[in-house]
């Protein structure tokens, strides 16, 4: 079989290399000439893909940017970006473009599945009608389906071949071959009725999370007022054997899906009058997160006679989660943001994340941006980060993660 893959991302090209180590070629289809040469060059740029595995499957993976190479695939796999616009609308444009172009190309007897997360409704009424631009019929002359991705960057314990795909097909045809290529890079797989019931598992998934964050989150903002330790709270309650599942609070949300999913339900329900308070309130409990915690360091610093413009603040790890470098809606963006703007003088050390471009910031030793310091702030908490070695050398020490629970010092500040 052979596998064309649209975007060649934290989705695409982990997909591409699963189907090549079971036997099968690839081709992935990405616009960006740096990740095309690099995959050609067996040279990775995703912390879940080895270089090492990449050239392993050289003989059966190639990149292109060009879609005329796909028109020889069984079946193409779209995972492509789907963000939100600035007034946090669903932004298709990517989806959009990417089906024009394969309609061009599309070939009888072709599967096209969309893995791109998106709102109830996407892969029949946006994707379908682009792709019969072609001529050709959905569910007659070629298959469509979605399957969400359940990436989760820099997991080992649930990879592609062991987390369940769930696969909703246009009709019970397309649903088949959709399962017969997943059987292939799955151990199990969920079908469900429609590709709209497949659209909104996803969603809900993302959601579920975004509540539940932002309910904690929540709650740390009023145990801070109370004078009570969030973390100790949520670690007696997660003693609880049933009825209660453990989130921690935190800077922010960050990643490609919680902090973008859940208002691309809460859009599409607006098509039905319907309005979802609830999660359009998590999303902004989630969204204020970052000033909080920019507040926090201010009183911090106040509290120890020292003013936020002209402090030298150092970030320790910027990323949106632990061991990963991935930086797609990551709080530490607003968080650096906001401290410029009080003019605060940063420096961030973190092994994943070379530089931050748009701040003008690059990543120091650890031992560089303690050096100096006013502060040490820890917003992401790197598997490599030395915790009492930060609060031994930092005059002050802000905590959004609760890794130096254990440690007593009377500089040291948790959320």
């Amino acid at each position: 079989m052979k596998v064309g893959i649209i975007g060649l991302g934290y989705v695409g090209l982990p997909l591409a290399v699963a189907f090549c180590e079971a036997g099968h070629e690839a081709i992935g289809l990405d616009l960006d000439p740096r990740k095309v040469a690099a995959v050609e060059a067996g040279d990775s740029y995703i912390e879940d893909v080895t270089s090492d595995r990449l050239r392993a499957i050289s003989g059966r993976f190639r990149a292109t940017a060009r879609y005329a190479d796909l028109s020889k695939c069984d079946a193409v796999i779209i995972a492509v970006p789907t963000p939100l616009t600035e007034n946090r609308e669903p932004d298709l444009g990517p989806l959009v473009s990417s089906a024009q172009s394969l309609s061009r190309v599309l070939q009888e007897g072709q599967l096209v599945v969309l893995e791109s997360t998106t709102y109830p409704g996407t892969t029949r009424e946006r994707l379908v009608p682009l792709l019969e631009e072609s001529g050709l019929k959905a569910g007659r002359d070629f298959n469509v389906a979605f399957s969400p991705e359940r990436v989760d960057p820099g997991r080992t314990d649930y990879v592609m071949r062991n987390t369940p795909k769930v696969v909703g097909g246009l009709t019970p045809e397309c649903l088949d071959r959709a399962l017969t290529m997943y059987g292939e890079v799955c151990d199990e797989l969920v079908p469900v009725s429609t590709p709209e019931a497949a659209e909104l598992t996803k969603l809900l998934e993302n959601v579920f999370r975004s509540v539940n964050i932002a309910l904690v989150n929540e709650l740390a903002m009023l145990c801070d007022r109370m004078k009570i330790d969030i973390w100790e709270v949520v670690e007696a309650a997660a003693t609880k054997p049933y009825g209660f599942m453990k989130f921690a609070p935190g800077p922010g949300m960050g990643g490609h899906c919680l902090p973008v999913d859940p208002f691309y339900l809460s859009w599409k329900a607006r098509e039905y009058d319907t309005p979802t308070e609830f999660i359009e309130l998590a999303g902004e409990v989630n969204q204020r997160m970052p000033y909080f915690c920019v507040e926090k360091v201010i009183d911090a610093l106040n509290d120890h006679a020292k003013p936020i413009r002209g402090s030298r603040i150092a970030l320790l790890g910027v990323s949106y989660k632990a061991g990963v470098g991935d930086m797609r809606e990551s709080p530490a963006l607003k968080i650096i943001k906001l401290l410029q703007e009080r003019g605060g003088d940063l420096v961030y050390h973190d092994p994943y994340v070379a530089e931050v471009p748009e701040f003008g910031l690059r990543s120091e030793s650890f031992d560089a941006a303690l050096e100096g310091s006013d502060c040490a702030v820890i917003v992401t908490a790197h598997p490599e980060l030395d915790t009492q070695a930060v609060v031994d050398r930092a005059p002050l020490v802000v905590d959004f993660r609760g890794v130096t629970r254990g440690i007593t010092a009377e500089h040291l500040v948790r959320l």
